[in-house]
């Protein structure tokens, strides 16, 4: 199995999840300006959109974070990454990938694209606030974004918070999402993740 990945992208949630789960796995960084793989392959040969993360295995290719994540957790169901399949909680886990994928990590949009103005960047981190405020009535007194049970929507969570400094937002002033961010990173697998892209980089 192969992850396919940029340092800084959203690719560093599947890291973590992957170590998460424990299986063997290697990991290839994509220039994604040429789109040339570290070993110079192609990467429109890999992943037709040109963008990470992608999941090579059994001669497949698996693209779009959420179904990369999902295929992630049911990899290995006792690690409980996600909700048994017949679980209605499983659902809540669809509804938060589906927020974080739409609602926060989409806004970043502004702060990444060529040529966005000003008002535009305004824009979206106010966007981003307003995103942020929800996830902090929404955690409660709950460790995690489904309570007791750490998942696959924590890695993309915790992931895009991570890019909050871009949009000039400081977590400080949501502290249940602070110390949400600040308990998952330390987590080994993110440790470890972190290490080792800073490592290829």
């Amino acid at each position: 199995m192969k992850l396919y990945y940029k340092r800084g992208t959203c690719a560093l949630a599947t890291h973590i999840a992957l170590l998460e789960i424990g299986v063997p796995f290697e990991t290839e960084k994509v220039d994604l300006a040429t789109k040339k793989t570290a070993s110079g392959g192609d990467y429109y040969a890999v992943s037709p959109n040109g963008y990470v993360p992608a999941l090579e295995f059994d001669g497949q290719v698996l693209t779009e974070i959420v179904s990369v994540l999902l295929y992630i957790a049911d990899l290995k169901p006792e690690a409980r990454l996600a909700p048994p399949k017949d679980a209605f909680e499983r659902y809540r886990l669809l509804q938060w990938l589906g927020f974080i994928n739409s609602e926060v990590h989409k806004t970043y949009t502004a702060y990444f694209a060529p040529g966005a103005t000003d008002a535009e960047k305004q824009r979206a981190s106010e966007k981003l606030a307003k995103r942020i405020d929800f996830v902090e009535r929404s955690l409660g007194d709950r460790p995690y974004l489904l309570g007791e049970q750490f998942t696959v929507a924590d890695c993309y969570l915790y992931t895009v918070l991570g890019w909050a400094s871009v949009a000039k937002l400081n977590l400080a002033r949501w502290p249940k999402v602070q110390a949400y961010f600040q308990r998952i990173d330390q987590r080994p697998a993110v440790r470890k993740a972190h290490e080792d892209e800073k490592a290829a980089a």
